[in-house]
């Protein structure tokens, strides 16, 4: 099947059956109320589905969430410290205060918890997955590799070596072949992956992700497999009753990523053959038996050009994108979830599954892709969701986001009869998706349905790197710079004229001395500017001149000239400007068109220095909470000194003194959530360092 066809997907593979010894732990049976473990939108989406079902859900929140739309969704809420959400203990504890009988881990890390569905089958809770030797068994990469090994399962080229010393590793690399994928033997798929293109960088990137398991898993094992050459990541969505039965939904292809994490997911995989697909299904029928897996797992696949596919993992949840096979199936995963928790038998044969055109899920994030898809913290000043795709969000206007290691804020799905039909319209949809106010990946996924190779659909693993290796990096127009500029003065000036409602209208932009002029100062909060046109501090500074309603904008060599139509929309030299969104938020503005968002502050005008006088200002470098604070105001410091340190996705960050001082503003306390960009030391440098402020003082005057 080509990518283009409109044909259905349908594999014709008689039942199996799972091997009941690995499911004898299993508890299931009816239930009606559920806790859900998960938060934003996937608890939204898991919300959904069960109500639906006529089960009463009990959520979980921290103050810092507790403005959610998975809080007001459900009939119930928990309000837990932001450290017990994570902790199975607290967790368990909120099933048996609010009488649920039932657990939903989720759709990420707590989906795969061995500990988790362990407690709960200690607690007589129903754990909505599979029995804990089971996610014991999956977790281990190198167990799942013997297991599937076993079985008769081609996995990727690789070691599980038991000895893990250093020494022992590199010769196991150099047995393997470079270049290798250093991989944790525990924690979620994809997270903490490290490749070594050859025994020089062996060792660095062994140590990066033995440091980082530790921290994030709480083990440092690695297993050892050789780096494909840029494979498509394929899956195949599976379906394990308690009494053995086994169904598959066809493919799906989840090669767009970042961080080894899924961006895009489409269904079916598009240009497979039969047999290929055939031969895909027949992996996966083998995998799940070989593991055990009860629930709605995936069996991740990776293949390169003219080679056999390697079984790459077993997820035994629901994974990233499991939405466009919903689209192509009519089947709700959550729902069947829940059916199989609940010890009913799949209720449906093989043949009964069809596969009906083509489908499409992205994934929008709260994250900075020119920041190296850094998570993102802020305040959403407008969220306005697409109507003509399934979106799936858990926020809304005005809501607090949280920095985390998975920021999802909505999932997106079109369909359509042909792979490119199911293109055009999600691309659309993602256009009218705004997320305002804390910088997101919608303009990437823009640019991705955009890309030639993808529309061809030739795209694997390597796809972002390739085609998008600098997202976000194209700095701001002298246009869309001037639009932003003509806003901020049209709101000074309706602000000035009702502070002066007297002053006569044939007076208002007038000046005995010609057009009126005023000088803007802007600084780009997201997206950049371009460096020849902005001072030593990264702000720009703009001329205006009102003539009577046309006003022109000086930037650089350039002169824009907008104005406004009796509609009040704006115009840029004579033509419409298409404006999906403008929100005022303080000094900031967030702008939206059919191209990109982006967002613009306004600051006060310099003043000319007085009294030269160097500061050092330290800015929070991600975001992440304030771990431990080391001086106080009015402490002298040493330049390079560490004055505090900031945890973020549970690694620790040194922040050390830009100058030598005395500290003169200390805004935060160990304990504080803090986002990128926040001030967080202020230091006025001693006599030392009055050099470089008299050497930038032309800059200011």
């Amino acid at each position: 099947m080509t990518g283009t066809g409109a044909k259905s997907e349908h594999v014709t593979t008689d039942t199996l059956k799972t091997d009941p010894s690995k499911t004898d732990q299993i508890k299931t049976g009816p239930f009606t109320r559920l806790l859900i473990a998960e938060r934003g939108a996937a608890a939204v989406r898991i919300i959904k589905s069960a109500r639906a079902m006529g089960l009463t859900c009990v959520a979980v929140y921290s103050r810092a969430d507790q403005d959610s739309p998975h809080v007001s969704l459900a009939q119930e809420a928990v309000l837990l410290p932001e450290e017990a959400l994570q902790s199975i203990d607290a967790l368990i504890e909120a099933a048996r205060s609010s009488g649920a009988q039932a657990v939903h881990p989720g759709m990420g890390a707590l989906a795969e918890s061995a500990a988790l569905a362990q407690a709960c089958l200690a607690a007589d809770l129903i754990f909505v997955g599979p029995a804990p030797e089971v996610l014991a068994l999956v977790g281990d990469k190198a167990q799942v590799r013997r297991a599937l090994g076993a079985a008769n399962v081609l996995c990727v080229p690789g070691e599980d070596a038991e000895d893990q010393t250093a020494e022992a590793l590199a010769a196991a690399a150099e047995r393997i072949g470079y270049p290798v994928m250093i991989k944790p033997a525990f924690g979620v798929a994809g997270q903490g992956m490290r490749l070594a293109e050859g025994a020089y960088a062996f060792d660095t990137a062994l140590a990066a992700v033995q440091e980082a398991a530790l921290t994030a898993f709480g083990a440092g094992e690695v297993v050892l497999e050789r780096a494909l050459d840029e494979p498509r990541a394929l899956e195949v969505q599976v379906l394990a009753d308690a009494e053995g039965g086994l169904l598959h939904l066809g493919t799906r292809d989840c090669s767009i990523q970042r961080h080894h994490q899924v961006v895009l997911a489409e269904a079916p995989a598009p240009g497979l053959t039969a047999p290929q697909r055939e031969a895909l299904v027949t992996m996966a029928f083998a995998a799940a038996r070989a593991v055990g897996l009860v629930g709605v797992g995936t069996v991740e696949v990776l293949i390169e050009p003219d080679a056999e596919p390697y079984c790459a993992e077993v997820t035994p949840r629901l994974s990233a994108g499991f939405q466009a096979t919903e689209a192509v199936t009519g089947l709700d995963l959550v729902q069947e979830q829940l059916r199989i928790a609940q010890g009913l038998p799949l209720g449906r044969t093989q043949d009964e599954i069809l596969s009906d055109g083509h489908a499409m899920t992205v994934r929008l994030m709260a994250e900075d892709p020119a920041a190296g898809y850094q998570p993102q913290a802020g305040r959403l000043v407008l969220w306005q969701a697409a109507d003509d795709a399934v979106v799936e969000a858990g926020v809304e206007t005005g809501q607090a986001i949280a920095p985390r290691p998975e920021p999802l804020l909505a999932t997106l799905t079109a369909q359509g009869r042909s792979r490119e039909e199911s293109r055009q319209r999600l691309r659309r949809a993602v256009q009218k998706t705004l997320a305002l106010g804390v910088a997101n990946t919608r303009d990437l996924l823009m640019q991705i349905l955009d890309q030639d190779a993808f529309r061809l659909g030739r795209i694997n693993t390597g796809f972002l790197g390739e085609h998008l290796p600098c997202p976000g990096a194209a700095p701001l127009s002298p246009q869309e710079i001037a639009v932003a500029a003509a806003l901020f003065y049209w709101r000074q000036s309706e602000a000035a004229t009702k502070a002066a409602p007297a002053l006569p209208a044939e007076l208002l932009s007038w000046s005995n001395q010609g057009a009126l002029r005023r000088q803007l100062r802007l600084r780009a909060t997201q997206g950049g500017l371009d460096r020849a046109l902005i001072g030593r501090d990264g702000a720009l500074t703009l001329r205006l001149e009102d003539h009577s309603g046309n006003l022109w904008v000086f930037i650089g060599d350039t002169l824009a000239v907008l104005s406004r139509d009796a509609r009040g929309q704006v115009r840029l030299d004579g033509a419409l400007v298409a404006l999906d969104a403008a929100v005022f938020a303080g000094a900031q503005l967030y702008l939206a068109t059919e191209a990109r968002s982006y967002a613009l502050m306004l600051e006060p005008p310099r003043r000319p220095l007085r009294a030269p006088r160097a500061q050092g200002d330290l800015l929070a470098p991600l975001n992440g909470r304030v771990r431990g604070v080391f001086r106080r105001t009015g402490d002298l410091v040493q330049e390079g000194e560490v004055l505090m340190t900031i945890e973020a996705m549970k690694l620790s960050h040194q922040l050390r003194a830009t100058c030598t001082g005395r500290i003169v503003a200390l805004p935060v306390v160990a304990g504080d959530q803090v986002s990128r960009g926040d001030l967080l030391v202020r230091i006025e440098a001693t006599e030392g360092a009055l050099e470089g402020a008299l050497e930038g003082a032309a800059d200011w005057l």
